[in-house]
């Protein structure tokens, strides 16, 4: 059981996963939780976020801070993601080290398995295909941030959990119809529809893709599950190997049944029409996420009444 005065710098408190994080450990009332605002300290720069820690003790750090975003987001601004991701992975790593704090909690993605794994995918397969063309920079950079995790892990006893989640969804996305993920870009797109009384509403691609999605919420759940299991226990449930752990909800659906999902809830009564000149992005992305599951998280919230949670925050 954690003690309830640790000391945790949650990097990236203001985002998606991050506020959702932050909102947990409050509820669980742990009593010192550091937050830092961009304008104050710009995590990229490892300089300054050592000089801004000299004097701060740490005792765990969640690292929810990343460039993100959706599929038009990563193939537009590939050079973007990678350098921002890259910037702030070594910079908040090397922290880690220097502080030698007790558990570093890297937070990845699902877009680093290969485009044709075989699902549900698992940690295994990492490294053993071709990526995503459209998010290959973002994936890069985020296997290269678990490469190093790896390395200070196994070289310098740095104990470090690497969670890689599936697609995230919640009340604070990033709700551009352009940069947003799908759920977010979608829900904005068909609110706009309704509002201007359009009779169709044009998505990108073809419909087809499966895709697997967890709320934020959930996923914060995951992160403090981690948080108090014992590294050996991580070690023994991970196959002794570095704890590399998918976080999904098992919960599969196209992208063409989404949108209907979505439009019932928003209301729209014009037609969904998909433009096949658009990517659709690797076909299937669902977890295999038995060891999460194995150290006692399960997910709670359906995507059902997550998505209706959303729509009716955006109204």
């Amino acid at each position: 059981m954690l003690k309830k005065n640790i000391r945790i710098f949650l990097a990236g408190h203001n985002g998606l996963v991050g506020r959702a994080v932050y909102k947990k450990l409050n509820f669980l009332k742990f009593k010192n939780i550091i937050t830092v605002e961009k304008k104050k300290l710009d995590l990229r720069d490892s300089k300054k976020v050592k000089k801004y820690f000299l004097n701060k003790k740490i005792d765990i750090i969640i690292m929810a801070a990343a460039r993100a975003g959706g599929i038009m987001a990563n193939e537009r601004y590939q050079k973007n993601f990678f350098f921002e991701n890259i910037e702030i992975q070594n910079s908040l790593l090397k922290l880690s080290l220097e502080k030698k704090v007790k558990r570093v909690i890297f937070l990845g993605t699902s877009c680093i398995y290969p485009k044709f794994s075989k699902t549900p995918i698992k940690e295994s397969y990492l490294m053993t295909g071709k990526l995503e063309k459209t998010n290959e920079c973002y994936a890069i950079a985020k296997i290269a941030g678990i490469k190093l995790c790896e390395a200070l892990y196994s070289l310098h006893n740095l104990d470090i959990v690497a969670l890689m989640p599936t697609n995230i969804y919640g009340i604070n996305d990033n709700f551009d119809k352009e940069t947003g993920h799908v759920i977010p870009a979608m829900i904005s797109k068909f609110i706009e529809a309704k509002e201007k009384n359009r009779k169709k509403i044009i998505l990108w691609g073809s419909g087809k893709p499966e895709r697997e999605f967890l709320h934020a919420e959930d996923l914060a759940s995951a992160i403090i599950q981690v948080m108090s299991v014992s590294k050996k226990e991580l070690y023994i449930k991970s196959g002794k190997n570095f704890p590399l752990i998918n976080v999904g909800s098992n919960e599969v659906i196209t992208i063409k049944k989404l949108s209907e999902m979505i439009k019932k809830f928003v209301d729209f009564k014009g037609e969904i029409v998909f433009d096949r000149k658009f990517p659709d992005g690797t076909l299937k992305k669902n977890l295999d996420s038995r060891i999460i599951k194995n150290l006692g998280w399960k997910p709670k919230i359906r995507l059902s009444s997550g998505l209706k949670v959303v729509i009716g925050s955006r109204n």
